[in-house]
Order: C-alpha cells, then sequence, then structure tokens
C-alpha cells in the first residue's frame, strides 16, 4: 500500500541530521506494516496531482496554526475534502489531526489553557495510553460526524475518527524523547513555560505507547472497505 505523505512542516535544522524530517519519522513509525511511501512538501505548495495518486494520506505536524493564513492552508482543505468525498483513507497527526477537522467543519483554537509538551496519558476508549505531545492549539470543537475515539483532561478531542475516511490524534505517536527534548532546547526557549518544560523533562525516558497507535494507524490504512 503507499501512504502519501503530506509533509506541513519541517523539524528543526539542528535536529534534522539526528532525527530527520517529519517524513522520515513516520516511515519509522510505520515500518514493519508493508507500506511504501511517497512525500509532498505541501508547505511549499508541493501537492499530488490527484487524491488517488496514493493509496491513502499521512499529514504531519507542523509549527503553523491550522487557522493562519499561509498559501498551502485552503489547497490542503480543499484536498481533505475530496479525499474524504472519495474514501480515500487519511491519517492526521497534531496539526495534520487539527486541518482535517477545520476542513470538515471543526473548530481549532489557540488552547487558553496552555501548552501540553511531553509524555501525555490519554483515554483510548478505557484504555490509558502514553504519547508525546507538542502543542498549544487544539480541536476545540469537532466537526459533525466525527466520533472521539481519545480525551483527557487536558484535551477532549484528543483523537477523532471520521467513519472509515479518517483518523487523527493531537499527540505525536512519531516523536522520541530524545526529539522532544530537543525541541524544547531549541523551539521551548520563551515560549512554552518552564514549568511545563520542567514536568516534561521529568517523564523523559519513561515508557510510552506510540507502538500500539502505529499498529492502529496500520489497521485503519489496512482495513478492508469494499
Amino acid at each position: 500500500m503507499l501512504i502519501g505523505i503530506l509533509q506541513t512542516g519541517q523539524s528543526p535544522d539542528v535536529l534534522r541530521a539526528e532525527a530527520g524530517d517529519y517524513p522520515a519519522m513516520f516511515e519509522r513509525l510505520l515500518a514493519g506494516h508493508g507500506f511504501t511511501f511517497r512525500s509532498y512538501h505541501v508547505e511549499a505548495m508541493e501537492f499530488p496531482a490527484d487524491v488517488h495518486d496514493c493509496d491513502g494520506w499521512l499529514i504531519t505536524g507542523s509549527r503553523h496554526g491550522a487557522y493562519e493564513d499561509h498559501p498551502f492552508i485552503a489547497p490542503l482543505e480543499e484536498f481533505i475534502r475530496r479525499a474524504m468525498a472519495a474514501h480515500v483513507p487519511m491519517v492526521g497527526i497534531c496539526f495534520g489531526h487539527q486541518i482535517i477537522a477545520q476542513a470538515m467543519g471543526g473548530r481549532v483554537e489557540k488552547y487558553a489553557g496552555g501548552w501540553a509538551v511531553g509524555a501525555q496519558d490519554y483515554d483510548f476508549g478505557g484504555e490509558t495510553i502514553t504519547l508525546n505531545a507538542w502543542h498549544q492549539d487544539q480541536v476545540t470543537q469537532a466537526p459533525a460526524g466525527a466520533e472521539v475515539a481519545a480525551c483527557n483532561d487536558f484535551c477532549a478531542n484528543a483523537a477523532l475518527v471520521y467513519g472509515d475516511d479518517a483518523y487523527t490524534v493531537q499527540a505525536h505517536p512519531e516523536f522520541q524523547d530524545g526529539f522532544v527534548e530537543g525541541l524544547m532546547d531549541t523551539r521551548g526557549q520563551g515560549v512554552v513555560p518552564e514549568p511545563v518544560m520542567e514536568a516534561a523533562r521529568a517523564r523523559l525516558g519513561q515508557p510510552n505507547q506510540s507502538d500500539a497507535i502505529a499498529d492502529r494507524i496500520a489497521a485503519f490504512f489496512l482495513k478492508s472497505r469494499g
């Protein structure tokens, strides 16, 4: 199965040599499930010609806000709506989670409660799953027809399912602890409150369940859709 990765941002230059850019992180996360990958740098206006150019789509995270006025936002939203109408499966992570919700009529905002950084515990239908996060924006209103698949006290719409068409997660299963620590050092200083980063540093090295989410993403893509 060919998965098209729609890249909506870039990892910091100083971290890229070791951790790679976002497409490489997702290829590592989903390794072993039989996928092949093709990347499109949509942030730089490189879009697929057609929603059927790949068998499924994955939209990455980004430092941009889904509600901001960037050239790639409107065409990406239109691509999302076309893919949903054509029932080509999509996965969205962090910004990808948010832009899919916004494209389908939901609301994305800078959350008044502040930042989620590092390991966060989520309720996935009664199962506690710990994942790394890095966000202040949130889906504050889910679109009609989207089912909440995960939440916690900080993030009410932590994962959303749109039937067989889209599966989206606010957290970053592709972020390893070293990368989160690097983000705190390169992008967090003076932006993320120090107590939030201190709490995140205290949980570095603890187990998380990114593999469980990788399995769920793979199962979603591979699901028989008739």
